[in-house]
């Protein structure tokens, strides 16, 4: 009887939109060869991780057996896919295996971190496969909101798996690949053992529509406006980019993008061959002389982001172009939880100018990149897996799929991040929790979650700091008055007196009483200072700061 087993458990994405990562394992338990389904990022919030630039997942129990790592494999370009490849390679270094769209995005990703872009290699479709350990793993081509997306059929000793990534149920994306049924079923007719499935839109009620449908509603809205237009989506959108750029020039407008990342994602599809027939843009140089309402600008920033071009232009002029009263702002796209408050503090800022916005909530101008509900049904009864395990989503996504494919007599898997599942055999089981997390991308230096720098960070922003220097002579006594500076503080407090002249004053009367034992102590004096700073900070402004304690001495 064979010891070897199956094991599957997710690093990130199980638990949270973003910073996918997915390990799947086979050999004798605690030496599996192992494979990882994507490497992505999520985006700080100010209110969780102020300051930091990118959130990896965890990968330390990943890298701690990366000499048994086999190869990692791409789903997709969107950044929580393939957003960290480049950032946490130098620890797995293991090839990177993705099709040409996403080898080209990834390849860059690589040469921006010091990597070596050759170890990214260019997969084909299936029924090509690559080969990796006890592996053989196949790019099933696959409709979503960008080219080139894939499902990964996963071929182990165990069976077969199917990795959806991020997909929906379209026949007419216009860019990239086309959802496919008799693919699926050629795929799935010998058997599937699990299939492990995108989980975003389970609580969305209707069938997910196409991207083909938006362009006659898009461009009357586009023909209609008497001003100029601005509109944003997701720049990885390249189909959405192009339908908003056609329906321009439909409009008889001339067309500009503006944003670097849009711009690059342009400029792949068309170096990879997925799109060759991208309508005319003119160069923002150009666009100061066109009339305004012969102008449509293709925009950035369509979460809310702050140095994005839609935030831009909502505080002023944006490389020498301004929105004015009468021009039309358009969100094609759907705003992700937790962005809301960026989106509108634009939408706000617009209304102010006299601009007229117009979002995704009249179902219009967006459809979904993701299955919804139905779809997911469908995909369940395509495939037939023995089991399904939901992933891609919050746990609230994860437990409904769960339970919808319990509803609907197949065996549901409830595997958080972290959480290690036994696919071996006729049922799964949790065999082992492993501790997962974030990594920070902090300026230029990764840091832990548990590092305390964002703790420290957060700390600062919501108690205030303040510094107190003091200076002890030669025979440990104080030289001069203890001296106070406050960041992020009030000014004055219940007093009437400015806020660092109390604290100074307190300080003084406590180097007038302070025990010798403390005086020549570094700890006891940090620490009786910075309990008169709190209490006094307390008591003049209700609040407790943060408090760094500078002790210089004078040595003979």
């Amino acid at each position: 009887m064979s010891t070897d087993r199956l094991i599957y458990m997710p690093l990130g994405g199980a638990g949270e939109i973003g910073m996918n990562a997915y390990v799947y394992g086979y050999g004798p338990a605690g030496k599996e060869r192992l494979i990882v389904v994507d490497l992505g990022v999520a985006f700080p919030d100010m209110d969780t991780s102020p300051g930091v630039d990118l959130i990896f997942p965890d990968i330390a129990w990943l890298a701690e057996r990366a000499d048994r790592l086999d190869g990692i494999f791409v789903t997709h370009a969107h950044e929580d896919h393939v957003g960290a490849v480049g950032h946490l390679w130098h620890r797995l270094r293991a090839p990177v295996h993705c099709r040409p769209f996403t080898a080209n995005i990834a390849t860059r990703k690589m040469e921006e971190q010091g990597a070596p872009s050759d170890k990214v290699r260019i997969a084909q479709v299936w029924p090509e496969q690559v080969k990796a350990g006890p592996f053989s793993v196949g790019f099933l081509p696959m409709s979503h909101s960008i080219p080139e997306t894939s499902a990964l059929v996963i071929d182990t000793p165990a069976g077969r798996i199917v990795h959806t990534g991020d997909f929906k149920l379209d026949r007419t994306p216009l860019v990239g690949d086309p959802f496919e049924p008799a693919a699926w079923e050629e795929v799935s007719k010998d058997g599937v053992l699990a299939l492990v499935c995108d989980s975003t839109n389970v609580f969305s009620p209707h069938a997910g529509r196409s991207e083909s449908v938006l362009g006659p509603d898009i461009t009357a809205l586009v023909q209609g406006a008497p001003g100029m237009v601005v509109a944003t989506t997701f720049a990885s959108n390249v189909a959405r980019v192009k339908t908003l750029a056609e329906a321009g020039v439909a409009a008889g407008r001339s067309v500009v993008l503006l944003g670097r990342a849009m711009q690059r994602m342009v400029r792949a599809a068309e170096e990879t061959g997925v799109m060759d027939d991208f309508p005319s843009t003119v160069p923002v140089e150009e666009a100061g002389s066109i009339p305004r309402e012969n102008l449509m600008l293709i925009v950035t920033g369509s979460q809310g982001e702050r140095r994005a071009a839609s935030a831009q232009l909502a505080r002023g002029k944006y490389l020498g172009l301004e929105m004015k009263e009468g021009d039309l702002f358009l969100f094609s796209s759907k705003t992700i939880p937790g962005n809301e408050r960026g989106v509108l503090r634009i939408i706000n800022a617009f209304s102010e100018k006299g601009v007229d916005v117009v979002d995704d909530s009249s179902g219009l101008y967006h459809v979904s990149g993701h299955a919804n509900r139905p779809d997911l049904e469908a995909m369940h009864d395509l495939v037939k897996p023995q089991f399904v395990v939901p992933m891609h989503g919050e746990h609230r996504h994860l437990r409904e799929h769960a339970k919808l494919a319990e509803a609907r007599g197949r065996t549901g898997v409830l595997a958080p991040n972290g959480t290690m599942v036994e696919l071996s055999g006729n049922a799964p089981r949790v065999v082992e929790y492993v501790e997962t997390g974030r990594t920070y991308l902090d300026g230029s230096v990764q840091i832990g979650a548990l590092d305390g720098v964002v703790r420290d960070r957060l700390r600062m922003a919501l108690n205030g700091h303040v510094m107190i220097n003091v200076l002890m002579d030669e025979q440990d006594e104080p030289l001069g008055e203890p001296w106070c500076e406050a960041m992020g503080l009030p000014t004055k407090g219940r007093s009437g007196t400015p806020l660092t002249e109390v604290i100074e004053a307190d300080l003084d009367q406590l180097m007038g009483r302070a025990d010798d034992d403390v005086l020549v102590d570094d700890d006891k004096l940090t620490e009786a200072i910075r309990r008169v700073v709190r209490n006094t900070a307390n008591g003049e402004i209700g609040r407790k700061p943060e408090v760094t304690v500078v002790i210089s001495r004078l040595t003979d």
